[in-house]
């Protein structure tokens, strides 16, 4: 049985010869194009705590998909972090970069007909439109979860993203002193990974998990903790595993499935508006017809 059926009609044959030269130039060796090539849409960005932490998990992903037998490619994702764009003209590019994020994966992973892809995010956009990516594509693939931030904490009360939102308005009222003020915009944010609430990251990193997109329990791990890295590497050899059984990306999606994404950890949960809007996007993808109507019923 051959695990490259995709990749191969870029590699074998005398014909392919110049692209395996620029393979090689890449790291590919003798033994390696005949090996399933798994894309890593790494979604690593400086620009937000959500993604900073990503690099780590993307290496240790290569990692392991070079040591379950596979060839990792890796390629970047952007960002647009709406908790800073927000009350600026930055955010007409927010709900956009969704569609954007999604053309870029489906774009470099169908263009170089990779077997697999392995997508890592942690932010409002890079989430529902990795999971729109895999929806299109229906290929072998596995979303890994970057993690949730650490709780910040000021005079031993927890902080989360909220809270300097909510300082703002207290300093507006008069009733925050500016040494509080100023501590809880220092504390609130205390490591890299997602808004520490059930904001859209965690609610679909939930529902991801829910619909057999993620590996169970990765949706509760922290950025920091090293179980978040160690999970990685178990995405990376499952990535691989699904790849040798042609367990496409929409082999779990049925309209009932999606009903129980969509009712149970988002709706249920948190009532998500901004999940239920992602989630039609990618049930329209995934599902034969399916319709936004039958989706964002779930949510009356």
């Amino acid at each position: 049985m051959s695990y490259n059926r995709r990749s191969k009609l870029i590699t074998a044959g005398v014909a392919r010869s110049p692209n395996r030269a620029m393979l090689r130039a890449v790291g590919f060796g003798d033994g390696d194009f005949e090996k399933p090539i798994v894309g890593v849409a790494n979604g690593h960005s400086t620009m937000n705590p959500c993604n900073a932490g990503i690099q780590p998990l993307a290496d240790r992903a290569c990692e392991a998909i070079k040591a379950a037998g596979g060839m990792p490619q890796m390629y970047g994702v952007i960002t647009v972090t709406d908790g800073i764009s927000m009350g600026t003209e930055g955010m007409k590019y927010s709900l956009v970069s969704r569609e954007v994020i999604a053309d870029a994966i489906e774009t470099a992973t169908q263009s170089q007909m990779m077997d697999g892809v392995l997508v890592l995010g942690a932010c409002d956009k890079n989430m529902p439109g990795g999971m729109i990516a895999m929806c299109r594509m229906n290929i072998p693939a596995i979303y890994c979860y970057g993690g949730t931030i650490k709780p910040g904490n000021w005079k031993g009360q927890p902080l989360t993203i909220v809270s300097p939102f909510e300082a703002v308005g207290k300093m507006a009222a008069g009733t925050i002193s500016q040494e509080d003020f100023d501590g809880i915009e220092k504390h609130a944010c205390p490591s890299n990974g997602a808004c520490g609430g059930m904001y859209t990251a965690n609610t679909m990193s939930s529902s991801f998990e829910a619909l057999g997109m993620s590996l169970l329990g990765s949706s509760t791990m922290a950025n920091p903790d090293a179980d978040k890295v160690a999970a990685q590497g178990t995405s990376s050899v499952a990535m691989k595993m699904i790849a040798y059984v042609s367990r496409t990306a929409n082999s779990t999606k049925t309209v009932g499935a999606m009903f129980g994404a969509i009712s149970r950890p988002t709706i249920e949960s948190v009532r998500s508006p901004r999940a239920c809007a992602a989630w039609t996007s990618g049930a329209t993808s995934a599902v034969k017809g399916s319709s936004p109507r039958q989706l964002l019923s779930a949510s009356k």
